[in-house]
């Protein structure tokens, strides 16, 4: 395989990682919150689940899907009935005041934010989709384990590396700042936008 192509992985990979998603909004407000240690932990499962699509791409599993369309059909669903959930979560709770210092907003567990980052990927299929759109046209029939361990290398870094980069913008004293002040109207926006996301991935 050629570096040529390994490039143009990396690179469409990366468009898509830094598009608009469930991990990004995630990442964001897990860094406004909780801060970079977190977050980083945060966008280290956000990786680890881009992998386990990559690698089930490169397994074969969008031909799964295309023999058993239905299947495809109720991970969107309960993908999407899970983003909104969680957006309604933030909506509900969008009134309730915080304090990003005191005791009561100390970070979670690094297991549990580096677990939200694995489910946050994995409830969407689409990545799998993607991949296979991608590796179809790159990742030549022959190819071996050192290839495919290459890819799945590039894919962990992209999603991580773009995460964390979102944490630390979001992690910031200013902008931990400027969410207090604006709690209300941003976690009704964070949770719009998961709850918009699920209905997508649903109905698309």
């Amino acid at each position: 395989m050629t570096f040529a192509a390994l490039f143009a992985i990396w690179v469409l990979h990366l468009f898509a990682a830094v598009s608009p998603g469930p991990a990004v909004v995630m990442a964001a407000r897990t860094g406004i919150l909780e801060g970079m240690r977190t977050g980083a932990w945060l966008a280290a499962g956000i990786g680890v689940g881009g992998v386990i699509w990559a690698a089930a791409a490169l397994f074969g599993l969008a031909l799964v899907f295309e023999a058993a369309p239905m299947l495809l059909i109720s991970l969107k669903v309960l993908g999407g009935v899970y983003l909104i959930w969680m957006g309604w979560k933030l909506w509900a709770h969008a009134s309730l005041p915080v304090d990003t210092k005191s005791a009561d907003a100390l970070p979670q567990s690094a297991l549990s934010a580096f677990r939200l980052g694995v489910v946050t990927q994995l409830i969407n299929p689409k990545p799998a989709i993607l991949f296979s759109a991608i590796f179809i046209g790159t990742v030549p029939p022959g190819a071996g384990w050192p290839v495919f361990a290459i890819i799945l290398i590039l894919v962990f870094l992209n999603e991580t590396l773009w995460n964390i980069a979102v944490v630390r913008i979001f992690s910031l004293d200013r902008t931990r700042n400027a969410y207090v002040g604006l709690k209300t109207s941003l976690d009704r926006l964070f949770g719009g936008l998961l709850a918009l996301l699920g209905l997508k991935l649903a109905a698309t």
